[in-house]
Formats: C-alpha cells, sequence, structure tokens
C-alpha cells in the first residue's frame, strides 16, 4: 500500500471553522483526521501540503517509520504547529491502517479497556454567554445568574454527571473572561480582581442550585492568570467540592505550587506538544490529571504520553473542545487508555455539526458509547462542507 495524494477541507462552524484531512492510497483506502486552525494555529493547512510531499509513496501501515520520519524533518523546531500538521498526518494513517485490517482504531491500540466513557458537558454556558452565538446555536442565551440555574439544571436533565464551565461576569453586560487570550481587559498584566474572584463564587452556586450536589463541576480558568492569580482564586473556591481547577500554565514547579496550596484536584497540560514537554510535569508532580489533546499530539503519540502518565500513577483525559471527528478519535483513545479519568464534550454547538460526518455521538445517561467500526468508523459528508465554506482559516490576524 502506497500514499499517493492528500487534501484539506474546511467548514464552517459559527464562531471557528473545523478543518480535516484526507489521506488516499493506491488500493482505495482513505483516512481522515481533524485539526484545528482557528485556536492559535493559522498556516497549519499549508504545513501538512509540505510535510505530506515526502510522504508520496510511502506505506501508510507504518505509522511508526512516518511519526519519526516527520518529527525528524521538524525537530529544529519541535512542537507547535509542526506537531500539529503531524498529528493531523498520523490521525489519517492510523485511520487507513484500522480500514485496512477491518478493525477499529482503538484494536490498534491494545484493545477497548471499556466499552462507555464517562462524559462531561464542556463549555458549559460560555457560548451561551453571546447572543450572537446563542443565536447561531438556536439556543437560549445566558442574560444572568437566573439563566446560569436553568442551564444546570439542562446539564442534569440531559443525564450529565459533570460540567466544565468558564469565567462569567455579570456587570451590566454578561461577559466571558479571557484576558490571557488578549480578548479582554487585563491583557497583558494578567492580575485578579476582586470582581472575577466574587463573580465566580456567585456563577459555581447558581450552576449549582441548577445541578444539585451530584454533578461535578470543573472549573477551567484556562491561560487567564499567573501563580498569584491562580492562587488567590484557588483559595477563594477550594471549599466548593469542585471537580478539578483546570490550569494551564507553562510553569511545572509554579503549577506544583498551586497544586500543594489545594485542596481541589488540578487538570492541566492540554496545550503540550509530545512526551519532551509532559515529561516535566510528571516529574514535578504538577497535577492530578493530565489533558491530553489527540488532534494536536496524534492518537499515537497520545497513547504514549498516557503511558509515561502512568508511571507517574496520573490519569489522562481528553482535550476535546473541536466537532464530531475529534470526538469519535478521542473516544479510541479513552477506550484503550488504563488510566483514563473522563472525556470532555461540546454539546452546545451549531445545528449542522452533526451533518458533517457520518457518525454521530450515542450518549446515554452521560456516557459515550465506544465505536466498533473499523478505523475511526465515519465518513465525511462533503454536501455539508460544501454548505458551509469556511470563514475564517484564510483571515489575517490583526492586532488592535
Amino acid at each position: 500500500m502506497k500514499i499517493i495524494k492528500h487534501e484539506t477541507m474546511h467548514c464552517n462552524a459559527g464562531w471557528r471553522d473545523f478543518s480535516f484531512l484526507r489521506i488516499h492510497t493506491d488500493e482505495g483506502i482513505s483516512g481522515i483526521s481533524e485539526y484545528n486552525e482557528c485556536y492559535g494555529s493559522p498556516g497549519l493547512s499549508h504545513i501538512i501540503d509540505r510535510l505530506m510531499i515526502n510522504l508520496l509513496s510511502e506505506n501508510p501501515l507504518h505509522n511508526e517509520k512516518i511519526h519519526q520520519f516527520l518529527y525528524a524533518t521538524t525537530r529544529q523546531a519541535p512542537g507547535g504547529i509542526a506537531q500539529q500538521a503531524i498529528a493531523a498526518i498520523e490521525n489519517a494513517i492510523l485511520d487507513i491502517k484500522g480500514k485496512s485490517l477491518n478493525v477499529p482504531v482503538h484494536t490498534l491500540l491494545g484493545g477497548a479497556i471499556r466499552d462507555k466513557l464517562k462524559l462531561y458537558w464542556s463549555h458549559c454556558g460560555t457560548y451561551r454567554i453571546s447572543e450572537k452565538f446563542s443565536k447561531i446555536m438556536n439556543k437560549p442565551p445566558i442574560k444572568d445568574l437566573s439563566d446560569l440555574v436553568e442551564m444546570g439544571k439542562t446539564v442534569k436533565s440531559e443525564g450529565y454527571k459533570a460540567l466544565k464551565t468558564n469565567i462569567f461576569t455579570f456587570n451590566g453586560t454578561p461577559r466571558l473572561e479571557m484576558q490571557g487570550f488578549g480578548k479582554t481587559e487585563g491583557w497583558p498584566e494578567l492580575n485578579v480582581s476582586s470582581k472575577i474572584i466574587d463573580s465566580l463564587l456567585k456563577q459555581i452556586d447558581a450552576l449549582r442550585d441548577g445541578t444539585g450536589n451530584e454533578i461535578g463541576i470543573h472549573l477551567d480558568l484556562n491561560f487567564n492568570f499567573k501563580i498569584e492569580g491562580y492562587l488567590q482564586i484557588t483559595r477563594a473556591l477550594d471549599d466548593l467540592n469542585l471537580a478539578w481547577f483546570e490550569i494551564d500554565l507553562y510553569h511545572p514547579k509554579g503549577l506544583r505550587q498551586i497544586r500543594d496550596a489545594t485542596k481541589t484536584p488540578i487538570a492541566s497540560c492540554e496545550s503540550l506538544f509530545g512526551l519532551r514537554e509532559f515529561r516535566p510535569f510528571f516529574e514535578e508532580g504538577s497535577m492530578d490529571v493530565a489533558i491530553i489533546d489527540i488532534p494536536w499530539n496524534g492518537i499515537w503519540l497520545g497513547m504514549k504520553i498516557a503511558a509515561m502518565a502512568e508511571a507517574y500513577e496520573v490519569n489522562v483525559a481528553p482535550h476535546n473542545f473541536y466537532g464530531n471527528l475529534s470526538t469519535l478519535m478521542s473516544a479510541h483513545f479513552c477506550a484503550a487508555v488504563p488510566n483514563f479519568r473522563i472525556m470532555e464534550i461540546d454539546p452546545d454547538d451549531v445545528p449542522w455539526k452533526d451533518d458533517i460526518l457520518t457518525w454521530k455521538p450515542e450518549i446515554i445517561d452521560g456516557e459515550l458509547t465506544v465505536p466498533n467500526k473499523p478505523g475511526w468508523g465515519a465518513e465525511l459528508n462533503e454536501e455539508t462542507l460544501k454548505a458551509h465554506p469556511p470563514k475564517f482559516v484564510n483571515k489575517t490576524i490583526n492586532i488592535s
């Protein structure tokens, strides 16, 4: 079997675009993967094109050889967009390999350990804070704390046992606080105001009013603060019995300092690439749960990272806030790793999300049924892609 060509495709998904790679072989078997250019990775499709030139006539069944070759050709600039391109290629050729051998990808990883995956409803209320996004999704907007109570009730009524939320403030116009990404005031200093802490206390209380005490609440603090700020927030909220604080920080010792100061579990590492970036966080004992991004790392490398986590007695969870193909890839990963914690999923999304792929998540009582068809077990619906052309992947980044 030989690789003969590839193509990249994009589909608008409201406030971002979903991107896909398809690799073709001389035996008529093709493989697909999902990647993303809209969150800090402009030009990723071009990097994929450059790397794929070197893979013509290669055997896609030799996925480890291909991974090592692509890593070698990019090792002077490891991680980042280069690794995301490698991951997209790796994930597509694993789909080819599964189809060729007539087995699911999770069988290639050692076999499914479980047939159901516990989920948490991610970005709970986050997209609904925006009236624009709410209209796109045909969902009621979040305007005040009473709406958050209703949001919590919705999560519970749909059978989910856990949710994750971000930072909201309700001083006049509802706002999603994202100063770490230069989107709201507070950037670039990244200090914590008493307003944010007070708002978080009210926000968690409102969600808890809606969910009751049985639903686990995860709080994602993202890259929004520095060590001092994370300590202020985690200390103020440490008695709320949260499922975890999610903190993005590129400082293993600093993250360990936060972990030592709180009773609540710490989850982190979703923005890291490869074994070499994860290693110091494991060595330092920086987090309770390691988050691995499968579209960024690739599922084969993701399994290696999970194995390293297992050696440090750490469970893992996927970073999965993309489309259904990413959910499908992450599901194969979660089915095969022994040290699985919980899986992320975004129920709030554009109405055509379930039409992009020939598979959609089967969720029963807050658990995802593990797929068992060969490869990933799905194909792209190109008619849906054509009906929703991309709006963002070719845009220029402006600084204002």
